[in-house]
């Protein structure tokens, strides 16, 4: 099946669609920091500090100073790498702008188009390439004359690559408000509000050898081999070279309790909404949607302990009967002087089935350190 890696990979993005599409660049929906993936990502409304440049950038407003974050995770059990690194600045009071860079990517594929040539095997022409999605995220927030609202802007520069094959420029805003009224706090976070684009472009002589292989393929398990055998007939594949993502939004409300002294409670819940019909628990025609539960309890603000639900979907069994699928998340933290260290348990691809990952993620607050 290995063989056929570099094969999957290239199909599904020469088959791109110049039509606006449900589900595209979806790796810039998997999220960041450990202590989010923890709460199931029910962080719109309260996020308020580095990590909130992807979460909702109304929030980077609550930062004091500068403050850098980290993160890893893995996926796939190691073949696929997620990494985040993000950086904030307030101006004044009132403004802060931030920087952060992504990537997901699967290194060291082996491209084995060139295994075969004349009949014969040579495994000299075996060679490794990477899978590489990237994002670099510049944002803005700023507080309103409008006591407790607080408003955010992110745009951001898209860059995806296929080896020598393929590779792809887009460029999206997204645009994200807080409101606070006594305990409550609320959050909306459009992304892709413009409609996210990207221009893609091709080797021919690298595309053809893939179509070459696919066709080869296609005939074998389709005509058994026989090409006399036409009683199947072999889809073509035109690639096209404009991909556009749909919008989507995120609305969020949450409080904080005071259970015990030095121990708090924070509860959120998100709506995760589409523009399309999917298998979200909620679904139809023009939206889908799905919610995320969240909580964190903390002790003096220094350790924590989280939880949450998201995910909810209507899944279709083997015998065509529905049920509903969820995931659930586990995450824990420590924060001591500036430095904050958090770890989740977490299905990081929001695919059913698959298995969970490890994720860690360090923040730095360098007001602690002047």
């Amino acid at each position: 099946m290995k063989k056929y890696f570099l094969l999957i990979i290239l199909i599904s993005q020469v088959s791109l669609a110049q039509t606006i599409r449900s589900f595209s660049n979806e790796f810039l929906n998997i999220g960041v920091d450990a202590a989010a993936f923890g709460m199931g990502n029910a962080v719109t409304s309260f996020t308020n500090d580095v990590n909130s440049i992807y979460w909702n950038p109304a929030g980077l407003v609550g930062l004091a100073d500068y403050q850098g974050s980290l993160m890893h995770a893995e996926y796939f059990q190691g073949i696929a790498n997620y990494d985040y690194i993000g950086f904030a600045k307030p101006i004044n009071n009132e403004s802060t702008v931030a920087i952060s860079i992504m990537r997901f990517g699967v290194d060291d594929i082996l491209n084995t188009t060139q295994l075969i040539q004349d009949g014969q095997i040579n495994y000299d022409r075996v060679s490794l390439f990477s899978a590489a999605d990237w994002a670099v995220n510049v944002a803005y927030a700023k507080k309103l004359i409008v006591k407790e609202l607080n408003i955010g802007v992110n745009a951001k520069i898209v860059r995806r690559k296929i080896g020598d094959f393929a590779s792809s420029v887009g460029f999206g805003l997204d645009a994200g408000i807080q409101f606070q009224r006594a305990d409550w706090k609320i959050g909306l976070m459009l992304r892709d509000i413009t409609t996210t684009f990207n221009a893609w472009s091709f080797n021919d002589d690298e595309l053809n050898n893939i179509l070459d292989i696919y066709d080869n393929l296609n005939n074998n398990i389709l005509n058994d081999g026989n090409p006399d055998n036409d009683d199947e007939v072999i889809p073509t594949i035109t690639p096209e070279k404009i991909e556009i993502t749909k919008p989507k939004a995120q609305l969020g409300v949450s409080r904080k309790f005071t259970i015990a002294k030095d121990f708090n409670l924070l509860t959120a819940l998100d709506l995760n909404m589409r523009f399309t019909k999917t298998n979200d628990i909620i679904s139809s025609t023009f939206i889908s949607v799905s919610p995320a539960f969240g909580f964190q309890l903390d002790y003096d603000n220094m350790v924590y302990l989280r939880g949450g639900v998201n995910n909810f979907q209507n899944q279709t069994d083997f015998d065509n009967s529905t049920s509903l699928s969820l995931e659930p998340n586990f995450g824990v933290g420590f924060k001591y002087k500036g430095i904050q260290i958090d770890y989740a348990l977490t299905n990081i691809g929001g695919a059913s089935g698959t298995l969970f990952s490890n994720v860690f993620s360090l923040k730095v607050d360098f007001s602690y350190f002047r």
